[in-house]
């Protein structure tokens, strides 16, 4: 008798000893009247120690609710999220508290995020003092060291407010507010797509710079792919709730297997004008998370759809190690073994 891997069967991949997020089944929903939003729908990956996952996907695909489901700041419906082999749904406020001292979140929008009403260095120092930490001198050190490691001079921003800065500062202050509590896992959720071109690019190697000296790992959120690339060890795919690829950096770039990820790589601009994309653009719109399609999610917009696709819904299996795809007919691998596969409509 032959054996299926977790991935194959559509379970969660084993856990590792150097795993820092596990992330089992996630189901995250809203109410809408009398129906329900299916934002996420049965998620599972990993995070290893010390590398960037990045989570893609276009607007509407649920990854942003998912990186807020991983730091709970929106709660699951169900489903786990492991820190260190903790669950964090399980923990009480105050142990959840102490643990998210350890798991930081960037926002999209860095002027938002920050309070006007308060001076730069009572914003970055407030993690110290909530928790306690340090003497006076020690905290503004801290303060005055963390500013300068994200870029911002301490002595001319200290006592200054949010709306004097422009978006690129604000996001730097917003990352050394993050990192004041020493975390190990940092959840970056679109932190550059607020910003100007030029401005992201120097977000992005301040990120990359930080990882390295902090010793991080991070969970790296866009709806770029161009962006994703530079930054992400491995990628995760997400389309209308659901995982639709996740594979290593390079190896998705290089051959991408889900029908849905060769559409968003047709939609990162070329350098040369006229050279033509090699992949098939995106077409359709999304459709709605209150009744998204039987089977599987993206069939209505697939160019290789076929009438399985809307019998059955595909479960991510892998194609190439360390490559997984939910593809009946992925673009590399061959066509799934849907003979034993269960049928959700039964």
């Amino acid at each position: 008798m032959s054996t299926v891997s977790a991935a194959t069967a559509g379970g969660p991949p084993s856990a590792s000893e150097d795993t820092v997020l596990s992330v089992d089944h996630l189901v995250v929903e809203f109410k809408s009247g009398r129906q329900r939003v299916h934002a996420v729908s049965d998620v599972s990956f990993q995070v290893r120690k010390g590398e960037t996952l990045g989570l893609v996907g276009e607007s509407g695909c649920g990854k942003s609710t998912t990186g807020r489901a991983l730091v709970q700041v929106q709660p699951p419906t169900s489903g786990s999220v492991n820190y260190l082999g903790q669950d964090l749904s399980a923990l009480s406020n105050r142990q959840l508290r102490k643990v998210r001292t350890k798991i930081q979140m960037i926002f999209q929008d860095p002027i938002s995020s920050l309070n006007p009403r308060r001076r730069v260095k009572d914003i970055v120092a407030e993690p110290l003092v909530i928790w306690k930490r340090g003497t006076k001198d020690e905290k503004a050190d801290k303060v005055r060291s963390m500013l300068e490691a994200v870029g911002i001079d301490p002595d001319t921003a200290g006592d200054r407010r949010p709306q004097e800065f422009s978006g690129g500062q604000c996001q730097r202050i917003s990352i050394a507010r993050a990192l004041m509590a020493g975390p190990d896992l940092l959840i970056c959720d679109e932190p550059v797509s607020a910003l100007d071109v030029s401005v992201q690019a120097q977000i992005l190697n301040l990120l990359a710079d930080l990882k390295a000296r902090f010793s991080l790992t991070m969970v790296f959120i866009a709806h770029d792919l161009a962006v994703v690339k530079n930054v992400s060890d491995r990628v995760a795919v997400m389309y209308l709730g659901k995982l639709v690829e996740l594979a290593g950096s390079d190896d998705l770039y290089r051959s991408a297997a889900h029908p849905y990820t060769e559409a968003l790589m047709a939609s990162i601009p070329e350098p040369d004008p006229e050279q033509k994309s090699a992949h098939k653009a995106l077409s359709g719109e999304l459709p709605s998370p209150l009744n998204p399609p039987s089977g599987c999610r993206f069939r209505t917009r697939c160019p290789y759809a076929a009438p399985l696709c809307a019998e059955q819904e595909p479960l991510l299996r892998e194609v190439a190690p360390g490559h997984q795809v939910a593809c009946h007919f992925p673009l590399v691998g061959g066509k799934a073994d849907t003979s034993a596969a269960p049928n959700p409509a039964d």
